[in-house]
């Protein structure tokens, strides 16, 4: 089974730190508004990843309640783009969370110039 991520103007934050994967909703939420300073309930995505990156957790708020996507490498491990070491957590695209979950290198993907329309969709 595979996350299929919707396409939808959704932004996509990766927190920076490792996370403890045995926090649920509201620890993850805490750690949203309490660290991050951003709105749970906005209709972004807050990702987070274990120490040793073998499992991410994907945190969304979608009409109704929120949502855990949990993803579990039996092999392997996640890569992370380059963070700001400031930074607390840093936006990422649909497409290098698509990426990230597939085992596609950050380093090596080269973007060829594309018509981009206005609109935010992934």
């Amino acid at each position: 089974m595979s996350i299929v991520i919707a396409a939808d103007s959704r932004q996509y934050h990766l927190y920076r730190k490792e996370t403890d994967m045995r926090k649920g909703f509201n620890l993850l939420c805490g750690i949203v508004i309490n660290e991050l300073g951003r709105q749970v309930m906005g209709g972004d995505a807050f990702i987070f990843i274990n120490k040793p990156r073998t499992h991410l957790k994907l945190l969304v708020y979608e009409q109704g309640g929120f949502t855990i996507f949990y993803r579990r490498l039996e092999k392997g491990a996640f890569e992370v783009p380059a963070f700001d070491l400031d930074a607390k957590s840093m936006e990422i695209t649909c497409d290098q969370l698509q990426f990230i979950l597939k085992g596609i290198s950050l380093k090596e993907i080269k973007y060829r110039k594309r018509y981009q329309h206005a609109s935010k969709v992934c």
